[in-house]
């Protein structure tokens, strides 16, 4: 092998390695950087603002804040919703579009996958529009039928509502992955099966869902991880309604401390706490679907 070939593959992983250090390391080096500074006044009279580092004092504050921990409740309450609504419709949807009489499966993949498509902000607003009172045509249909008008910000149902958007917006990537997944399995499984009797039902649940356990692990943690980073959604619907504060869910929080507050170094420490909250709950979902799979095997 020529020192050329050698060279070959650290070329060609040269361009991942430079974006992932820059757009992925540095960021959480310099987050964790500022979480052990803080801006000081130093001298008497006016004195001056100075950036000292205090070590871990802006993680104490940060465990202790209590609007952290409302945040987070809302946001465990958005997630039981929004995680198995979004991971229940995708799987329902690929194992209908795999299913041999089923008609129209471009047109459906299409319509179901647009969504994905459209930015988190954009949907927020579309969806806004369709909770509102005045405009929504929900509400105006309900009206017309003579019964009383949806609640759409209610104290309960505003889960509801945040968490319909983000299911709306991403079952169709879920159900790409889940659907490809199904493509590429024999379909001679399918006709042994046929032949043995086994309705689709059964096919379906015997051998489709036991093959997709693991496209089913991939998708359910990025949809955890998507919860975990809910923002988009409860902040464009805020200007709509009492209901949502300000530090509705953690990275509201978070953003209220860095440029509401103006202390970007409690941010920081709040956003790494957050960071480590994510990859420790998406450990512990990979390690409980690896059990669960494997007792399933035994």
């Amino acid at each position: 092998m020529t020192g050329q070939q050698r060279r070959a593959p650290y070329l060609m992983a040269a361009p991942a390695v430079i974006l992932f250090t820059v757009f992925i390391v540095v960021p959480i080096g310099y987050a964790i950087w500022l979480s052990l500074h803080a801006m000081r006044v130093r001298g008497a009279g006016f004195g001056i603002r100075t950036e000292v580092f205090i070590g871990l004092e802006n993680y104490l504050e940060a465990i202790q804040d209590s609007a952290l921990y409302e945040a987070m409740q809302r946001m465990l309450g958005y997630g039981v919703i929004m995680v198995p609504a979004t991971m229940g419709l995708a799987l329902l949807f690929a194992l209908l579009l795999d299913a041999p009489r089923v008609g129209g499966k471009r047109a459906s993949r299409i319509t179901i996958f647009l969504p994905y498509a459209v930015p988190g902000v954009i949907a927020s607003l579309l969806w806004g529009f369709i909770y509102l009172p005045a405009v929504s045509p929900i509400s105006a249909a309900l009206k017309g039928a003579g019964l009383p008008a949806a609640d759409f910000f209610g104290d309960v149902s505003i889960f509801f509502s945040v968490a319909n958007i983000a299911v709306w917006g991403s079952v169709g990537f879920n159900m790409v992955v889940l659907y490809t997944t199904l493509r590429a399995i024999p379909k001679e499984l399918y006709e042994a099966a046929r032949l043995d009797g086994a309705s689709e039902w059964r096919i379906a649940l015997r051998i489709k869902v036991p093959l997709l356990r693991p496209a089913l692990t991939m998708t359910s943690v990025f949809t955890l991880i998507g919860m975990l980073q809910v923002f988009s959604e409860p902040a464009t619907l805020r200007p709509m309604t009492n209901t949502i504060s300000q530090d509705w869910v953690p990275l509201m929080r978070i953003y209220q401390q860095a440029f509401v507050d103006n202390d970007i170094y409690l941010g920081a420490a709040s956003s790494v706490l957050l960071a480590g909250a994510t990859v420790l709950l998406s450990l512990v979902a990979l390690a409980v679907f690896r059990t669960r799979s494997a007792r399933s095997d035994q």
